[in-house]
């Protein structure tokens, strides 16, 4: 099958989030499964397009001005066929999305003519279907609506939402930019509560839909996670899938990591001690083998559960665990979490700053990965901690609950253990998990078997990859039915 994988950042090219990894991975994975994906992204100031080809020139109109700009074809390090979209009025700046904690104020003319762009690369190129993915591309199942209306070729959709609280949300003045009849701007339409959101275009006119991973499809039909879109995406229950995020295990297995310095396996462990170890050194801490290591990586919000860590981290403290925290995020939580560092130097690390490498140094280092999100529509780094033995303390919720295994005395009879889950949201019950944790770190063979069970689990990008080969053949059948009963 062929396909145009549309996507605002991917690595290796750009990245703010874990949307960016997704796009790095999974067009490769499926290309492994003998599919044609082909990625299609803007070209920002930091994308070098050096030995690309130009392919088609853009001529675009949107808010009264034509912009103007061009396709140009590369490939990925992985051999994956990449178009980046210029146009450099709207995509030469410092940022991607906005600069100084502010969007960019033409954020909508800018993804609008992303969209715009993709439709036409996609009469060159003649894909079996579109696979669209958060806000950013969220028009595109509606320009390609308006198409149909019109008589002209579309393409199937499948809309990938990885986080729903992201929707691409602009003033009502702004619509007519769109280049839309009016009638796509009414509650059935674009408008939302007097806006325009561009990630409930793309909900009520792609063909499918999904999210990242079974439960937060789920929740996300609910009052308290739905975002205020939980109405029109119960109303499309039937064509919500969740499919789980995988792990690019070329780039995060312990046994060949690069950023280590010592590599280790499910079946000698010895490296771990060893990467424990240094990385007590580099943070700044004591060196003690037997001091339960916490680690966390997150963007440090209210939505990651920095007020979790930072209410429960004093009593840890006082439990002699000692904490190395590797993130950027609330201007509040950079001065609260800065503050406990300089309060415990000895037992707490806090590098608040972007640092791939160091990354991978704590999620190899660490005993214990905190990951107590408020909602987690899929993770990645629970799924790192268990290839790398670091055992996770997760809250039940979205892609966490679907992947970490609570140690219960069933679970752990049986084997199948690979973390701690908690329910509630509260300091409290988040505690708790974590001493259940630090109560199995002390018993070596509980411990051995839980880290056992994690570095063994398979989150491949294999597996996520046959899952949406199965909706791109499910998207294209429906389209070809639809055309065979003459619905267009």
């Amino acid at each position: 099958m062929k396909v145009l994988y549309c996507v605002s950042e991917a690595v290796p090219f750009v990245k703010t989030g874990g949307l960016a990894d997704v796009a790095g991975a999974l067009p490769s994975a499926l290309r492994d499964l003998g599919h044609d994906v082909r990625l299609v992204l803007p070209r920002y100031r930091g994308i070098s397009t050096d030995g690309a080809e130009s392919v088609l020139p853009l001529h675009l109109p949107l808010a009264g001005t034509t912009f103007e700009g061009a396709v140009r074809e590369g490939r990925t390090p992985a051999g994956v066929p990449v178009y980046f979209v210029e146009c450099p009025a709207l995509f030469d700046r410092e940022g991607l999305y906005g600069e100084g904690g502010r969007d960019y104020p033409d954020n909508l003319t800018r993804f609008a003519f992303f969209s715009l762009a993709v439709i036409a690369l996609a009469e060159q190129v003649s894909p079996d279907l579109l696979h669209c993915n958060d806000w950013h591309t969220g028009l595109v199942p509606a320009y390609l609506r308006h198409r149909r209306r019109g008589g002209r070729r579309v393409w199937p959709t499948l809309l990938t939402v990885h986080n729903l609280a992201h929707q691409g949300l602009f003033p009502a003045a702004e619509f007519p930019l769109l280049g839309l009849p009016s009638e796509y701007f009414t509650p059935g339409g674009l408008e939302f509560w007097g806006q325009v959101n561009c990630l409930k275009g793309g909900i009520l006119y792609a063909d499918l839909l999904n999210t990242v991973s079974e439960t937060y499809a789920r929740e996300i039909q609910t009052g308290e996670f739905g975002a205020g879109l939980d109405g029109v995406l119960r109303e499309r229950r039937g064509d919500l899938h969740g499919v789980l995020n995988g792990v690019d295990y070329t780039q995060w297995d312990p046994q060949a990591d690069r950023h280590l310095p010592a590599r280790y396996g499910p079946d000698d462990l010895d490296g771990k001690r060893l990467c424990k170890r240094a990385l007590q050194r580099e943070a700044g801490l004591e060196v003690l083998p037997y001091a339960p290591l916490l680690g966390m990586i997150s963007r440090l919000t209210d939505q990651k559960g920095g007020d979790l860590v930072a209410a429960v981290l004093p009593s840890l403290v006082e439990r002699g665990a000692q904490c190395v925290l590797l993130g950027t995020g609330e201007p509040r939580y950079h001065a609260l979490f800065a503050y406990l560092a300089r309060s415990h130097p000895r037992q707490v690390s806090v590098a608040l700053r972007f640092d791939e490498p160091l990354a991978h140094r704590i999620e190899a280092g660490a005993d214990i990965f905190l990951m107590p999100s408020r909602f987690e529509p899929s993770g990645l780094n629970q799924l790192y901690s268990l290839r790398y033995g670091t055992v996770p303390v997760v809250r039940r919720t979205g892609g966490l609950a679907d992947s970490v295994t609570d140690a219960t005395l069933e679970t752990l009879r049986a084997g199948t253990a690979t973390g701690f889950v908690f329910d509630d949201y509260s300091p409290l019950a988040f505690l708790a998990a974590v001493d259940r944790a630090l109560e199995a770190f002390r018993d070596p063979v509980i411990w051995r078997g839980l880290q056992a069970a994690g570095m063994r689990a398979d989150f491949s990008w294999d597996r996520s990859a046959r899952r949406y080969a199965a909706l791109y053949r499910e998207a294209v059948g429906r389209r070809v039915e639809g055309l065979a009963a003459g619905s267009g």
